[in-house]
């Protein structure tokens, strides 16, 4: 079955959900588009993803995607934050920033019964999750309003339970995908692979719906995946320079530089597994470091250095998602893209 079929629209294209660098401006053009426009919801409050979710709607009567984290929030640890804080000390001597004024608030949040009230005002036609699946009386909640369920897979494993779960269809995400990583059987990565690998291996295994997601950034990447077997394609980073998007000047830049060319899965920005583009901050503490804290929890102490640098037009310190093709970003409507991506002629 292809996505157009299973999820009521007519191009094969997803647009990946991306915290941080977008809001409902781009899912609507994608949707418009023929595409299915996804709105990252992970680091919303209740309040927030209503006021998202009546612009989109207000936009666009096609169908569209809201997306949430499923992580099991770690338990709050004084002695890995010190530690973490330790290692960072220097960086907040540099920009003269008081580590003690620093909140600790890790901004993301679990898919939780309040968001369930929001979405059950608007019925969005498919949601979908990272870091697994919500609980089960969560799911059905969507499935009672005719909603299609999406979770992130990447390795057979958690394709088979993601299947038992019921989900309608699975993104496979390669190894070259840009933002966090969605495992959450096992975060062993030497357990993940590469999407042109990861594919006919999930079709094998599951009888649901796969897309593929990682490494894809132009029309030919989409047909190689579906010439593979998947359904179609979730795509992010070639997104990323489009005016509807609100990525920042220096993520912008890096894009647009050669050192999109390096990217490295790092923990230092989250406390989680996320490909991006190598930058000074990953360069000097390693892109896996044992004090950064468990995700999410790593993002509350690095967030003042993020913004002291950005305001001095500096991207060292901010987390510069990229998968390892960032050839296909362009600085065009997302609704050009969208219909590139998928093959037809402008």
């Amino acid at each position: 079955m292809t996505i157009q079929t299973l999820l009521g629209i007519d191009l094969p294209i997803i647009q990946a959900p991306m915290a941080g660098v977008q809001g409902h401006e781009l899912a609507v053009a994608v949707s418009n588009a023929g595409g299915l426009g996804s709105l990252p919801c992970a680091m919303l409050s209740p309040d927030r993803l209503r006021e998202e979710l009546l612009a989109l709607t207000g936009q666009t009567s096609r169908p569209y995607n809201v997306n949430f984290f499923c992580h099991k929030p770690p338990e709050p640890d004084a002695e890995a934050e010190r530690l973490w804080r330790q290692t960072l000390a220097s960086y907040f001597d540099e920009f003269d920033i008081d580590a003690s004024t620093i909140s600790s608030q890790a901004g993301r949040a679990p898919f939780s019964a309040e968001m369930a009230d929001v979405l059950a005002e608007f019925e969005p036609p498919v949601v979908s999750f990272h870091f697994g699946l919500p609980a089960p009386e969560l799911m059905d909640r969507i499935r009672g309003w005719g909603g299609k369920i999406l979770s992130t897979a990447t390795t057979v494993d958690e394709a088979l339970w993601l299947e038992a779960q019921g989900v309608d269809a699975i993104i496979a995400q390669g190894f070259e995908a840009g933002g966090h990583r969605g495992f959450f059987l096992s975060t062993d990565l030497n357990t993940q692979i590469g999407t042109f690998a990861l594919i006919p291996q999930l079709i094998d295994a599951v009888n649901v719906p796969v897309i593929a997601a990682g490494g894809i950034a132009d029309a030919q990447g989409v047909q190689a995946a579906m010439a593979l077997g998947a359904a179609g394609a979730q795509i992010g980073t070639a997104f990323l320079l489009c005016p509807e998007a609100q990525t920042k000047p220096v993520h912008r830049a890096a894009l647009k530089s050669e050192s999109s060319r390096v990217t490295a899965l790092t923990n230092l920005f989250s406390g989680g597994a996320a490909r991006g583009i190598v930058n000074r901050v990953i360069r000097e503490l390693g892109p896996m470091n044992d004090t950064a804290p468990a995700f999410p929890l790593a993002s509350s102490a690095i967030a003042p250095l993020r913004a002291k640098a950005e305001a001095g037009g500096s991207g060292d310190f901010s987390p510069l998602w990229s998968g390892q093709n960032a050839t296909g970003c362009k600085e065009e409507s997302a609704a050009i893209l969208t219909r590139e991506l998928a093959g037809m002629k402008e």
